[in-house]
């Protein structure tokens, strides 16, 4: 079930209702849980069993981790049994295409393994409860309700953000409900999202999409306006589903963390992981760059380890080369800055801060190219169409333009908002005071704009083939 969809403006209210009217925190537990499974058992039930299997192997690790702390043993089969079902559905073509690539084999016809709708956010999820519990950060949970809540809870399920258990668990050991403030602010971040999903996203797909599609009959222009268009097109279709997924567990009377803080304000490419995906990034720190080693182990083990690390983590997003060349597009750009900031010191000031900024916006915009191209090919022929310039087709990326001058609009608001508070700068969903006439005015606003304006094609949120 996609958040853009009838089916969820029916099935969500009637959620809703359950949280209201079940006065138990148990019966509410299982009245979410049952809901979670029907959720993702809308595209295909068949994979709600894969996902209890997870939830299964995740939970009793735990149980066998409380009885015997520190097992390797039990460690090992609590990450190997989710690695290797990840694996399986969603790489095991790759590698074997690329194995017979490589030793120049046939190529025998691909395998008919359909991809399960998020298997790579709630692998995550059991894997990082596993690992906690063995570190002894978090305390084995008992409940299976409360765990399988955990893992399935549908707000967040099939495109995050990833959250771990020790920020999620503890919710559920607290009787939480709906509340009016609750409801008006998470319908407020929903209708955000939706408007930067449905609106901006979608419509700016239009044009993105015909561009990519026949690269060489367009103008060099159009493909560059076609590369920023996808730029924003990926953030608002992810940071659009993120607020949506804020809002719809914040009505629910839970707390799901920020996933983006607007990134193409990053002086950096440091600090542009720092504000993109952030639920991923944290993830890949702790399990994956810290246990490495992380920096602690020179210079060069250093940058070997964020290498690695955003090499698996492009691999994360999809198995082809493109994905990884994307990972490795910007390892490369995390070790030049670590090098560059080792050996000058930052100087800030207005003019600094601008170009620099431009330039990681610039340089994320380019490394878009290999993760939205269809093959290596495909991305090869996109970066020779932008820099060899060739004549063709122009077409007037009329919702680019548009979702530009929304983003500008939006982020300078936010930005004099914050800079007249002195609070930190977030680029979460704008707060709107529930009872006031401007607050109430604006949720109204935003919920028909969204509705009215929103592209009725089919469009399916990027992150969900992750």
């Amino acid at each position: 079930m996609s958040f853009v969809s009838l089916a969820f403006f029916i099935f969500f209210p009637l959620v809703l209702l359950s949280q209201l009217v079940i006065p138990g925190t148990r019966g509410r537990h299982v009245a979410l849980l049952v809901a979670s499974y029907v959720f993702y058992g809308w595209w295909d039930w068949r994979f709600c069993g894969l996902m209890l299997l997870l939830t299964a192997v995740a939970y009793l690790a735990g149980l066998g981790l409380e009885r015997r702390p520190r097992s390797r043993g039990i460690l090992a089969a609590g990450v190997a049994v989710p690695l290797a079902v990840l694996f399986a559905f969603k790489y095991l073509n790759f590698f074997l295409t690329s194995f017979r690539a490589a030793f120049g084999l046939a190529q025998a016809g691909a395998l008919n393994i359909i991809l399960p709708v998020g298997i790579s956010f709630y692998t995550f999820q059991s894997l990082s409860y596993t690992i906690d519990v063995y570190r002894g950060k978090l305390p084995a949970s008992h409940d299976p309700v409360k765990f399988a809540l955990y893992i399935s809870f549908f707000p967040q399920l099939v495109a995050g953000p990833i959250v771990k258990a020790s920020e999620f668990l503890p919710q559920l050991d607290e009787a939480r409900r709906p509340t009016a403030d609750r409801v008006f602010r998470g319908l407020t971040e929903f209708f955000f999202g939706l408007f930067k999903k449905a609106v901006l996203a979608d419509n700016i797909a239009v044009f993105a999409d015909a561009v990519f599609g026949a690269v060489g009959a367009y103008s060099s222009g159009a493909v560059a306006l076609a590369v920023l268009g996808y730029a924003m097109q990926i953030y608002f279709d992810f940071s659009g589903y993120s607020d949506m997924a804020m809002g719809a567990a914040r009505c629910l009377g839970y707390d799901l963390p920020v996933n983006f803080n607007l990134p193409y304000l990053s002086r950096n490419v440091s600090e542009f992981w720092k504000r993109w995906h952030i639920s991923l990034s944290s993830w890949l720190l702790q399990y994956l760059y810290i246990p490495l080693g992380g920096n602690r182990k020179g210079r060069a083990r250093t940058y070997v380890n964020l290498m690695l690390t955003m090499a698996l983590g492009g691999l994360w997003h999809g198995a082809d080369w493109s994905f990884v060349l994307w990972g490795v597009g910007h390892g490369l750009a995390l070790c030049a800055h670590k090098a560059w900031s080792a050996r000058f010191p930052a100087r800030r000031g207005p003019w600094r801060d601008g170009a620099a900024t431009l330039l990681t916006a610039l340089f994320a915009a380019l490394m878009w190219v290999p993760f939205r191209a269809e093959s290596l090919g495909h991305a090869l022929a996109i970066y020779r169409r932008l820099f060899v310039w060739g004549e063709g087709a122009w077409a007037l990326p009329a919702w680019t333009l548009a979702g530009l001058a929304c983003m500008l609009l939006f982020t300078g608001w936010r930005a004099l908002r914050h800079a007249r508070t002195g609070a930190a700068l977030d680029g979460s969903a704008p707060a709107l005071r529930r009872g006031s006439f401007l607050g109430t005015l604006g949720l109204t606003l935003l919920a028909g704009f969204a509705l009215v304006l929103m592209y009725t094609g089919e469009n399916p949120f990027i992150y969900f083939q992750f």
